[in-house]
Order: structure tokens, then sequence, then C-alpha cells
């Protein structure tokens, strides 16, 4: 542990990220900088007990942890999620949350779109397929014309609307569903430029060749898609998730995959990650699964990395980050 007076920040885990810009920037204010490479908490506890800031990638930080680091003043996380972070909790103890909101939104709406256009059109199935040397064989369903089809969005907040606008080029028509968007004129000319039609979750369901979810976890949205609203999709329809696992009934969408009900379905998240290879979503040949890459590009890479510490730097200097989760009284 650290003996100089230094404020110490500490990642957690930063997974197969160079969060080294990030520790020289930080380093350049005068902390001390600590990697862990766990998400233990355990190791967390024990490891950045002396800490101001925790840096955290996948880690969950409990109530738990919060109170075994008694100086922490700030939670800085990799990425827009939030739901590995118990944030009445943090906001009870004043400790700030910080996320990255709108850094990787391209790159998550042009990786949902690349998705449904490699289930839409069968690529798995014939990628596997020339792998083998047949150059001859067909799906067992007719591939869709996406111009006479509809895509539907559960979500139509930043990555949400952008699909949808990256989409409407390629689909007939895209609707979607939000019921916490408000109905502001600014909304609606916002939804009209990017070519997407607002309209009620049964029709989404039922009317979508494909339907891509959107939205974060919370308490609402775990198992928004579950026997119920599968059953409810159009069938031979298709589900794209690159927002959270947690959002699907694993065991559900494999048995409407399974039956044929859903035609296939294309994933960036699952609940676990790295994902068992029991994993129900896992060797499906009607499953395209990536491994939450959904964000990666050369310019989320730096951004991630320099906003996270940023928003540390900003709290120590001006008493909040820069994107914080919630407000927090000024400390006197």
């Amino acid at each position: 542990m650290s003996t100089n007076t230094r404020p110490v920040a500490v990642y957690t885990d930063m997974d197969d990220i160079d969060h080294s810009a990030g520790v020289a920037l930080l380093e350049e204010h005068g902390y001390e900088v600590r990697y862990l490479g766990s998400q233990d908490p355990a190791v967390i506890m024990e490891q950045a007990k002396d800490a101001e800031a925790l840096l955290v990638g996948y880690a969950s930080v409990t109530a738990e942890v919060m109170d075994a680091i008694p100086g922490l003043k700030i939670i800085a996380l990799l990425s827009m999620g939030y739901d590995n972070v118990d944030l009445d909790a943090a906001k009870e103890r004043g400790i700030w949350v910080s996320n990255l909101p709108g850094v990787a939104t391209e790159e998550v709406a042009s990786h949902a779109l690349a998705l449904a256009l490699a289930v839409t059109r069968e690529i798995p199935f014939f990628q596997g397929r020339v792998a083998e040397g047949d150059w001859n064989s067909r799906p067992d369903t007719t591939v869709l014309r996406l111009s006479q089809e509809r895509l539907g969005l559960i979500g139509l907040g930043r990555i949400g609307s952008r699909f949808g606008e990256l989409a409407s080029g390629v689909f007939g028509e895209v609707i979607g569903y939000d019921p916490y968007l408000p109905d502001t004129p600014d909304t609606r000319a916002m939804l009209a430029k990017a070519g997407i039609r607002r309209t009620g979750l049964d029709e989404v369901l039922a009317e979508s060749a494909v339907v891509s979810l959107h939205v974060p976890l919370t308490e609402e949205t775990q198992h928004i898609i579950d026997a119920g609203s599968l059953a409810a999709m159009r069938p031979g329809s298709y589900l794209v998730n690159v927002s959270r696992g947690q959002l699907i009934d694993d065991a559900a969408l494999r048995a409407a995959v399974d039956s044929g009900h859903i035609r296939a379905a294309a994933l960036d998240v699952l609940d676990v990650e790295p994902a068992p290879a029991d994993h129900p979503l896992m060797g499906h040949p009607r499953i395209l699964v990536t491994p939450h890459v959904g964000f990666l590009s050369d310019h989320t890479l730096a951004e991630y990395v320099r906003i996270q510490a940023q928003n540390v730097i900003s709290q120590a200097r001006t008493g909040a980050p820069d994107t914080p989760l919630f407000a927090l009284e000024p400390a006197c």
C-alpha cells in the first residue's frame, strides 16, 4: 500500500484495453496509480482500501466494496452501461459515479447493423458451407429482401436512434418503442430525421422482421425478451442484442430458435462473459455471437481511456466529474 501523500487511483480490471494513456494522465496530475487486473471484490477491497478513485471495467462495485474503501470519492466506469455499480449505495455515501455516454454510439450502431445484415443474409450459413468446400447449398428458408421489411427497435436513445438512421436506407421501414423518451417537438423532429416511426411494443414485436434491443439493464428491462415476448414476435423473425445480455431470457430464446419461431439471433452481449462452453446461446448454428466488441474502434479505445481518467481528474479539481450519472451536493 501507499506510504506517501499522493491520492491513489486504482484500476480494477481493463480486460485487454491498453490503459497506459489513462495512467500517464493520472500520474501527470499527481496520482499514484495501481492496476489490480481483477474483478474479485475481496481483492479490490484489500488492495484498493486507500483509494480515492476506482476506475472500473466490468468489476461489480457493491455497497460492501464501497464501505471497505472509506476515502473513495469517485467510481469511473469504462462504458455507458452502469449496471455493475450500486448507484443508490454510491449516492447515499456521497460517491460520484461517472460513465461514458455517447463515445461509442457510432460503433455500436454500426455493429448492430452488421449483425442484422449477417443473420438476415445468412452469412454464417454460407461461410460455414464454403469452409467445407460446398458452394451449392442454400438455407432452408428464403433470404429476405430487406427493403420490403420492417426493422423494430426497442429503445430510441443515442444508439437505437443512430442504428435506425443507418438502417433506414436498408429496411423498408424502421419502427421503434421507448416508453421513457419524452414526446416533445425535438424528439419528434429527431425521429423523423432518423427515419423512425414511433409506435408501441406490441407492433414492434408483431410486425418486425428484425427486432433490435437498445435499452439499459434495469429491474424493468431485465428479461424484457422472455417466452411471452418471443411468442409475440413474427414467426421467422430475427433478434439482435448489442445492449446487455440480461435483457434476454436465455432458455426462452434458445427454445424459440430451436423451434424455428425465431429464425436466428445475433448477440454481442451475453448474461455471462466470457460465456462458458455450455451456455445455452453458444454453439448454435443459428445464433451468432460476437465477444462484446460493438464499441471497438481506434477512436473509442483512445477516448474511453482518456475520458475515464479525465472524470477522476475533473472530480478532484472541480468537485464533479465531467459525465456523472447523478448529481451530488458539492463537498464543503
